[in-house]
């Protein structure tokens, strides 16, 4: 009856009359370039092309829209707009230094639009019932959580999912989270997150899609659409199975300094139009629901008080309709960055476009006397107001703010077999096998294998940072997969030591546990856990070590300045290494490793992330071979710290390395080549890719040609190629990089089969930002090339005419 009530009061509230069409501001013309370098120019992709004065027609949905939320904003006072602009954290989950309070008696007043770190029905229906039945404009809330990678059932890290370059793959797992999260009263997560990470140092690197801007912007737009399905927007309210998205974090995070989170970002613009800013773009043609700012500076102003930023760049020149809410308490933080008082920074972040402080609460605290005193307008605060009402409006919240909360969903969209099952193909396809010497992989049942490590039987690692609602206890270890598999036979098959604590630097474990890294040292010593160890690989046949990074060691605020595997870990592998017997090294990590000495000294290297709550079972299949590898690295693998940062797609130099030559770029002491390229993974069979072949020697723009090139699958099992095809632009206004990955395509054969594979390469392919920001394609020559990884290449040449 509550319920009912409250519908008909808000219907009873709020008439349909009157509104003002929308017009939209076209983005800058871009001026043409020097003919001598024209070949194809225009606007940032997806920019408006209206001419000045022109407006969009709207649809029946847009009209609706429009014409309600300005009735309801007549009715509000400036403080309740304010209001709408206030994001508060409630519950025990924050990732910040402070917690909303007070936060009951500010909804009934009015004064918050959106709650987040709450969930399951019966607590969000408790706020919801609380701002409906007491606030005077009865103004739904909506509900944010961090679901990064899986709600209760817990995918892949995101880094690890970029790693399957399984588009279709990927847009399911964010909408089977969508469905779980949905089910649990959420209808908002801060995710994706599509920083481009050319640093591993950087925590955040597990939370992103790597360092290539185009296989980012892929997975952005993949990730969107699985949250929030296609069709976002006035004429269809969000499918209560869906949540809106929130691209993160606008802009340039992953270029933090010295890879440490938190820290400064200064680059070109060139570098950041042409490497950084697509995956976010990605994000906006698919038509995300809102975006969060960073909480770096940008050209030296801080993102959340940048309007150069929120306003020009994301708003008008790529037309972003849906709301920007900052990052933890990053307006209060501006003041750090010494831009201003609390009163300076929250009148730079209302006029930089800001839509939502988050925690901060320091637009309800300054608001009203920034308005009062001119320092910001009362359309400012109008249009953040009007944002943050249509988002709730294309959720469905004002036909009824209870839609997203039902009893029945969890039981019925929880942790199912499909999402379980799902779960596990992410797994297996998100790994990457990075060395297999003398085929050590996969193994035999019929061994007796050593399972070493204190990973082996780990559940809360296993799910990795950012698990949301997921549950270690939940997840199955790498263990009790093994007694699935061999039941009865178990101890016959298998052999089990822990080998040596994950770590054993008491002062960093004490710190990690005060963050709930929940570490314990064994009650053995080391070296007694070293000698177990060594009894069990001499009575084996092989062994596999399970080592790698507990999960709180990636993710926010978990910078490292050593990325190699601890020292107790170094000392198991290289006392088992003694032995004799053939080792198989599987990580669990959240970031790419130094792993220069297990390369040399391993049989077999199986990198397989934070997979999440089916982690156990999927390495357990990969491992005995009843299910192939096919995983491909997003993010270089450096050989040591000191040739961060390392990316494939870097420029060249006027030195180039040369063999045996000194004066030429290149360190004395260390390859300047990563250990595993961008691009790299092995399968258990082997794949051939011929030379590309190209159907003509000239392209001409605006037009395409076609890349053909033939994959055999040379072993003697089945497997899936990920085929790569990068490009060079030889010669440039200004300097290119020495490759780019412009396509790639999923091959699945049979052994012994063959297959063409055909990439449209257009005009459009080629064109990039030039030193005055004109987005266009350069005449000239071009090498095209195709590989497994983007080491591996083969290559043609054509030019552009």
């Amino acid at each position: 009856m509550k319920n009912r009530f409250a519908l008909l009061l808000l219907s009873l509230q709020f008439g349909l009359t009157g509104f003002s069409p929308l017009t939209v501001q076209a983005a800058s013309t871009v001026n043409a370039a020097p003919k001598a370098r024209l070949a194809l120019t225009g606007g940032l992709p997806g920019a408006s092309n209206l001419s000045s004065g022109q407006t969009v027609k709207e649809s029946a949905g847009q009209i609706k829209m429009n014409a309600f939320v300005s009735d309801l904003m007549k009715k509000m006072t400036l403080e309740e707009k304010i209001g709408q602009l206030n994001l508060l954290s409630v519950g025990a989950d924050v990732t910040g230094p402070v917690l909303s309070k007070g936060v009951e008696e500010k909804i009934c007043q009015g004064q918050v639009g959106g709650v987040f770190n709450i969930y399951t029905p019966s607590s969000v229906r408790k706020l919801q019932q609380m701002v409906v039945e007491k606030s005077r404009l009865k103004i739904p809330l909506f509900f944010g959580y961090d679901v990064i990678h899986g709600h209760r059932t817990v995918f892949p890290i995101p880094l690890a999912l970029s790693s399957s370059w399984d588009l279709d793959l990927i847009e399911k797992t964010a909408a089977a989270a969508a469905a779980e999260a949905s089910a649990d009263g959420l209808n908002w997560t801060f995710s994706p997150m599509v920083d481009i990470a050319r640093d591993p140092r950087w925590g955040r690197v597990s939370e992103g899609a790597g360092e290539d801007p185009v296989l980012g912007g892929k997975v952005a737009q993949a990730m969107v659409y699985g949250y929030q399905g296609r069709n976002w927007g006035a004429d269809k309210i969000l499918d209560t199975d869906k949540v809106m998205a929130c691209v993160k974090h606008f802009a340039l995070y992953g270029a933090a300094e010295a890879g440490r989170d938190y820290n400064t970002v200064d680059m070109s613009r060139v570098k950041m139009y042409n490497d950084y800013l697509p995956p976010y773009k990605a994000a906006v043609d698919a038509n995300v629901a809102s975006a969060m700012s960073s909480f770096n500076e940008i050209d030296g102003v801080p993102a959340s008080g940048n309007k150069w930023l929120i306003t020009d760049l994301l708003r008008k020149q790529w037309g972003f309709k849906g709301f920007v809410c900052t990052d933890y308490t990053a307006i209060t933080e501006m003041i750090q960055h010494g831009v201003g008082d609390e009163k300076k920074v929250a009148e730079l972040a209302l006029n930089a476009g800001i839509d939502q402080d988050m925690v901060g609460e320091l637009f309800t605290k300054y608001g009203p006397a920034l308005v009062k005193s001119g320092a910001v307008s009362v359309a400012q605060v109008d249009a953040a107001c009007r944002r943050v009402l249509e988002a709730k409006y294309k959720l469905g919240l004002f036909q009824d703010p209870y839609r997203f909360i039902n009893d029945d969903r969890p039981k019925k969209q929880i942790m199912t077999s499909e999402k379980l099952a799902l779960s596990k193909e992410a797994a297996i396809k998100s790994m990457v096998l990075l060395k297999n010497e003398g085929q050590a992989l996969p193994l035999s049942a019929e061994k007796k294998i050593a399972f070493v490590g204190p990973f082996v039987k780990d559940q809360r690692n296993v799910i990795g940072s950012w698990s949301a609602a997921g549950q270690g206890k939940e997840a199955t270890s790498i263990w009790s997969a093994l007694e699935t598999k061999f039941g009865d036979k178990l101890g016959e098959r298998v052999v089990f030591a822990k080998g040596c604590n994950i770590m054993e630097d008491k002062e960093l474990i004490e710190k990690l546990n005060r963050d709930g890294a929940e570490l314990a040292l064994d009650a053995q010593s080391g070296p007694a856990m070293i000698d177990e160890a060594l009894a069990a690989a001499k009575q084996s046949d092989i062994v596999v070590a399970v080592l790698g990074e507990p999960f709180i060691m990636s993710g926010e605020a978990a910078s490292r300045s050593n990325i190699g595997l601890f020292e107790s870990q170094m000392e198991l592998l290289k006392a088992l290494k003694t032995t004799g017997k053939p080792i198989v090294l599987v990580l669990m990590n959240g970031r790419p490793l130094t792993l220069t000495w297990e390369d040399k000294n391993m049989d077999a290297i199986l990198e397989t992330w934070h997979c999440g709550t089916r982690t156990g079972a999927a390495v357990v299949d990969v491992l005995f071979g009843e299910a192939t590898p096919s995983g491909k690295l997003s993010i270089t693998f450096p050989r040591n710290v000191g040739q961060i940062p390392i990316y494939y797609n870097s420029k060249n130099t006027g030195r180039p390395f040369v063999a045996n030559e000194k004066f030429h770029s290149q360190y004395l002491d260390v390859s300047n080549e990563p250990l595993y390229p961008f691009g790299h993974g092995l399968s258990y069979t082997t794949f051939d890719i011929a030379a590309p072949t190209l159907s003509a020697a000239t392209l001409k723009a605006p037009g395409a040609l076609t890349v053909t090139t033939t994959v055999t699958n040379k072993g003697k099992r089945d497997g899936v190629e990920t085929v790569q095809l990068y490009i060079r632009d030889m010669v440039g206004s200004i300097t290119r990089p020495v490759k780019e990955l412009k396509h790639f395509k999923q091959v699945a054969l049979k052994a012994g089969e063959s297959q063409t594979v055909t990439f449209n390469l257009s005009s459009d392919d080629l064109r990039f930002y030039n030193g005055d920001l004109k987005f266009l394609a350069e005449p000239g020559e071009f090498k095209v090339m195709v590989g497994s990884n983007s080491r591996d290449l083969k290559e043609a040449k054509f030019t552009l005419q």
